[in-house]
This record gives C-alpha cells, sequence and structure tokens, in this order.
C-alpha cells in the first residue's frame, strides 16, 4: 500500500469514526457500548520504508568544471626559407616524433653544401701538405702551416653549417601525436618562423580548472581524481593532480590545477567540457543517512525510527547531530545507533508513538 493510500484509509477511518459518534448520539442506550467499543478497536498504521543503520565510509569532494586539453600541442614552424614542395604526411595520420611532415625546396642549398665539400677537400689537401713540409722536413715557415691548418678547419665548420641548414629544409614532427592541422598549401613560400602544421599529442590528455582558494590546503599534486564529461555521462575517468598553481587568480578567486589522464582510443577532445571531482575528505566506520530522511524542529533536526513499543512497531523521534553533507547523504555524528531502523519513507506522516508496518519500496509502488 502507497503512503498516499495510508492518508486515504486514515481519513474513511475518521469520517467512520465521526459517522459513528452522530449514530451513536440516537441510538439506544444499548447500542451506545457497541460504538465505544469499535472506536476503542480503531488503531492508525502508517506503512513506511526503512534502512538499518550500519557504518560506512563517507567522502566529501570538490567539485568543480574543467575543460579538457591535449598534453601537448605543437605548432611546427619553418626553420629556412623556401617553397613549400611536398608533405610527407596527411591530416588525422599520427606520425612519430622525428617524422618527416614537409620539405622545403633546397635547391640552392644543395648546391652550396656540393661547394662546401669540395672547399673543404681542397683545405683539408693543402694543410696535409703543409703539414709534411713544417713537420716532417722541416721547410717553409710556421705562419703558413697555421694558415693551412685554420683554414681547413673554418671548410669543415662552414661544411657542417650548410649541411645542418640542407637538413632543416625537412620539416619533422617534435613530438609524437597527430598531424591535425596544415597552415601552408604546396608552393607557398615560408620563412623561418612561419608555422607549417600543428602536431596535438592526445594519447594522454589533461583538464585544466581553477579550485575555490578555500581549498588550497586541501589539493596536492599526486591527489586523485573523478572526470565525467558532459557529452558521455555514462564514462568515468581517474586521473592523477599534476600542476597545482602557486597563486590566486584576483577575477575569480581560484587557483589553477591540471589533471592528468589516459584517453583509450582518443576519444576525448581537446575543449569538452568536464565535471571534476576531488576527494576532500575521507571518514570511514560513521553513520550516514539520507538527507531527505531529516526532519526540522525547533532545536535542529530530527529522525524517526521505527522502535518496538507496545503492540508492535512504534514511531519514535531521535534528534540528531549532523556532520559533513555531500549528494544528498549527511554524516549523523550523535542520536543514531548500529541496527537502528530509520525511516526512510513515510516519515512526514508519522508522530511519535504511532504504530507503523515496514514495507520495502517494490510493495510500495506496487499498491
Amino acid at each position: 500500500m502507497k503512503i498516499e493510500n495510508s492518508q486515504l484509509s486514515s481519513a474513511g477511518l475518521a469520517l467512520g469514526l465521526v459517522a459513528a459518534i452522530v449514530t451513536a448520539g440516537c441510538s439506544p442506550s444499548g447500542q451506545e457500548g457497541e460504538a465505544a467499543e469499535t472506536n476503542e478497536a480503531f488503531v492508525k498504521v502508517v506503512n513506511v520504508e526503512v534502512e538499518s543503520i550500519a557504518p560506512a565510509d563517507f567522502a566529501t569532494y570538490i567539485r568543480l568544471t574543467g575543460e579538457i586539453a591535449a598534453l601537448n600541442d605543437v605548432d611546427v614552424s619553418a626553420e629556412e626559407t623556401g617553397v613549400i614542395e611536398r608533405f610527407m604526411a596527411e591530416k588525422g595520420d599520427f606520425v612519430q616524433a622525428g617524422t618527416p611532415i614537409a620539405k622545403i625546396r633546397a635547391s640552392v642549398l644543395g648546391a652550396m653544401v656540393a661547394e662546401a665539400e669540395a672547399g673543404s677537400k681542397l683545405a683539408d689537401e693543402r694543410f696535409e701538405r703543409q703539414r709534411q713540409l713544417w713537420e716532417d722536413e722541416q721547410m717553409g715557415s710556421e705562419i703558413a702551416y697555421l694558415e693551412a691548418k685554420y683554414q681547413a678547419e673554418l671548410q669543415v665548420a662552414r661544411l657542417q653549417t650548410l649541411q645542418v641548414r640542407l637538413a632543416r629544409t625537412t620539416i619533422r614532427a617534435p613530438i609524437s601525436g597527430v598531424f591535425d592541422e596544415r597552415y601552408v598549401d604546396l608552393g607557398e613560400m615560408v620563412a623561418p618562423g612561419t608555422p607549417v602544421a600543428r602536431v596535438v599529442e592526445i594519447d594522454r590528455v589533461k583538464v585544466t580548472g581553477g579550485v575555490a582558494e578555500r581549498y588550497a590546503a586541501s589539493v596536492q599534486p599526486g591527489d586523485s581524481a573523478r572526470v565525467r564529461i558532459d557529452v558521455m555521462r555514462d564514462q568515468e575517468y581517474g586521473g592523477v593532480i599534476e600542476f597545482v598553481g602557486s597563486s590566486v587568480d584576483p577575477r575569480n578567486r581560484t587557483f589553477p590545477i591540471e589533471i592528468v589522464m589516459n584517453n583509450p582510443g582518443r576519444i576525448l577532445k581537446p575543449r569538452m567540457v568536464a565535471d571534476v571531482e576531488i576527494a576532500n575528505n575521507l571518514l570511514r566506520d560513521v553513520v550516514v543517512v539520507p538527507q531527505n530522511a531529516l526532519i526540522r524542529t525547533e532545536d535542529g533536526y530530527q529522525v524517526y525510527v521505527a522502535a518496538e513499543g507496545d503492540g508492535g512497531l512504534r514511531a519514535a523521534a531521535r534528534p540528531v547531530i549532523l556532520g559533513p553533507l555531500y549528494a544528498n547523504r549527511v554524516v549523523v555524528e550523535e542520536g543514531l545507533a548500529e541496527g537502528d531502523q530509520l525511516i526512510v519513507r513515510g516519515q512526514q506522516l508519522v508522530e511519535v508513538g504511532d504504530r507503523v508496518r515496514i514495507v520495502n519500496a517494490a510493495e510500495l509502488r506496487a499498491e
């Protein structure tokens, strides 16, 4: 039977009681005794649902809204001047660090490298001849020997510089990630510093957000966090706080944090909105009750329990002292003990001393 049905039954019985009283006033004196016996037989019984009290762990969380960001998001720029000759990767490809992405036309630099190679060989030959004359045959001058030596070294350095420049005409991925964007087209002229491509590492991502300053002492690097994404409510991700800001933003009185977590399948995308929960306080073996079981009184709060009394189970009031509250569950520090049968449905309909009948939720829904 539903709680509402109990009210209707009580109201019906009350009307019946009034009718019985009226009838008794109009009936012969012999029937008055029968009416009195009927009234004494009426007992109010309220259907309730209870929750047995047992110690449990209780945690509170700091909640905030964050945003997904790539762990690394790099714009790859040209290091040499020239025309983009070709791309060696396509947008959407996964590229390893060092993989060629694009090639700058390098015909002029190639010729300069060939010239430097020839000059280096000639300088080496001259130095070798001067060395033999000076060291082996004791001929010539020391200054000629030194000039040949340093000229050979100069040519080697020039050649190495040009070879490095030639290698830089091949633009490579600086990190492993997804080739996510191309900023220039084939045939376009670029100069040192011109952005050419974007590579995003999203096998792991980070969640950035701001924590209220009152929790400054509660959040530390290494703390765990739970993350839910607005568009994927059925999934929960675990992460670790790897960065906690050292200063508070004066505009919103928060300090920044970064939570790093794995991204299997690369499902999470940068700029997604995330709901973050960071464990703040953990209490073990405490009494935890639903918030809606509480009843406000002039002195604070109380709850009703189903306790053995005269003729069966009766409602008994228990003043309680409350502790932390989170997600519609509240810690009761005093007032309840293990094994108490807390009334969690029907508590608004009972009074102290009322008889109660415990029914489970399935029975309440069926009636």
